[in-house]
């Protein structure tokens, strides 16, 4: 599973295809992907970089889809809890996921100078994590990786 987030793409595609497999994850589910969740979707899509719920908030009540704290947290875990997003917990914010309909264990490349995060997969059950949990008797049910670094962009700059 490559990263998503750093690479050059076509962003207004990226998130169209986004939004769709999201309104399909939530059909098959029987989920409600109602205006606001949807529309807290598109505003975590619309840069690869993560947004606290009051980033979030402030763009909705300028659009006049809500005002009070509880409608941006209730849509954030609403797409976390159904794999939609993910909170980055180092930030205490939250991004897209970039891989809605697959299992897999996100480990996220947080740029420490323009703030974009790029997502890939950490395989924590396969790698030396698992192993030494294995070692130790302990059940892997959840993993946050986080990695803090340079973006190539970033990197660039900095020469």
């Amino acid at each position: 599973m490559s990263p998503l987030g750093f690479e050059k793409h076509d962003h207004s595609n990226c998130i169209f295809n986004a939004v769709e497999r999201a309104d399909e994850t939530c059909r098959k589910a029987g989920l409600q992907f109602t205006p606001v969740r949807r529309r807290v979707l598109e505003i975590l899509l619309a840069d690869h970089r993560a947004l606290g719920a009051y980033e979030i908030l402030d763009i909705l009540r300028e659009e006049g889809l809500g005002s009070q704290p509880p409608v941006a947290y209730r849509a954030l875990d609403f797409l976390v809890e159904n794999g939609l997003a993910h909170k980055i917990e180092k930030l205490n914010a939250f991004v897209a996921c970039g891989h809605t309909g697959t299992e897999h264990s996100p480990a996220f490349l947080i740029c420490r100078s323009c703030g974009s995060v790029a997502e890939t997969d950490a395989s924590p059950k396969r790698g030396a994590i698992g192993r030494t949990a294995k070692a130790a008797g302990f059940q892997i049910e959840r993993t946050v990786v986080e990695v803090e670094g340079l973006c190539p962009e970033c990197q660039k700059g900095a020469a």
